[in-house]
C-alpha cells in the first residue's frame, strides 16, 4: 500500500506536469483558424488531431491501434512549450526536420515529461518517441493525422500559410503529401483532389 506522504508527493508531481502543459495554449502555429482570426495554437492543434483520429480510425491501415494513437496525437506537440512551433514550409521545409530541431525536442520531451512520476513519465516519453520514430503502423497513421490536418485547416481559410510561404502543390506534395500517403493513402488521394483547384487557380499547381 502506497504511504500517505507518497500520494501527496505523486499527485503534486502529477499537478505540476498539468501546469505546465496548460502553456500549450500560448504557441502558436503557421496555420490561422478556418476564420482567419488568429493562428491556431499547439493544444488546438493536438485536440482537432486526438478526434481526427477517433473519426477517421476506420481509415486506418492493419495493425493500427487508434486509442494509442488518440494518446500520442494529445502529447506530440508537448515539446513546443519550449521550442516553440517550426512551421514545415519555413525555410524551403528543411527546418522542421533539421537536426537542431530534433535535438530541442528530445531534450524538452525528456524536461516536460520528467516532471510526472517515474512511470508516467517512462510511459508518456515512450509514447511521444514513438510516434516521432514513425514505424509503428500506429503511429504512421498518427503522424499521417498530424500532417493533413493543417492541409484541411488552409483550404478552410481560403490558403491560410501557404500563402505566407509562397507553397506550390508539388511543395505540398513533398513535404506534406509523401507523409499523408504513407499511412492513409485513400484519404491523401482525396484531399489532394480538394486542393488541388485552389493550386491551379492561383498558378501553383505545376
Amino acid at each position: 500500500m502506497t504511504e500517505p506522504d507518497a500520494d501527496t508527493a505523486r499527485v503534486t508531481r502529477q499537478l505540476d506536469f498539468l501546469a505546465e502543459i496548460e502553456k500549450l495554449k500560448s504557441v502558436y502555429r503557421a496555420t490561422p483558424l478556418a476564420d482567419l482570426s488568429r493562428p491556431e495554437n499547439s493544444a488546438e492543434h493536438s485536440w482537432t488531431l486526438a478526434l481526427y483520429a477517433v473519426v477517421l480510425a476506420d481509415q486506418a491501415g492493419p495493425g493500427v491501434d487508434a486509442m494509442r494513437a488518440v494518446r500520442m496525437l494529445l502529447v506530440h506537440d508537448i515539446v513546443e512549450i519550449d521550442v516553440g512551433d517550426v512551421p514545415i514550409h519555413a525555410q524551403g521545409g528543411t527546418a522542421h526536420d533539421s537536426a537542431a530541431v530534433q535535438a530541442a525536442e528530445a531534450r524538452a520531451a525528456e524536461r516536460i515529461f520528467g516532471l510526472l512520476p517515474e512511470d508516467l513519465a517512462a510511459d508518456l516519453l515512450a509514447t511521444w518517441r514513438e510516434f516521432e520514430a514513425a514505424e509503428t503502423p500506429t503511429a504512421i497513421f498518427a503522424k499521417s493525422l498530424d500532417r493533413v490536418q493543417p492541409v484541411l485547416l488552409n483550404l478552410q481559410g481560403g490558403g491560410g500559410s501557404w500563402i505566407d510561404y509562397d507553397v506550390t502543390l508539388p511543395q505540398l506534395d513533398e513535404r506534406v503529401g509523401t507523409k499523408v500517403a504513407r499511412g492513409l493513402p485513400g484519404l491523401w488521394t482525396r484531399v489532394r483532389a480538394r486542393v488541388e483547384p485552389w493550386f491551379a487557380a492561383r498558378g501553383k499547381g505545376v
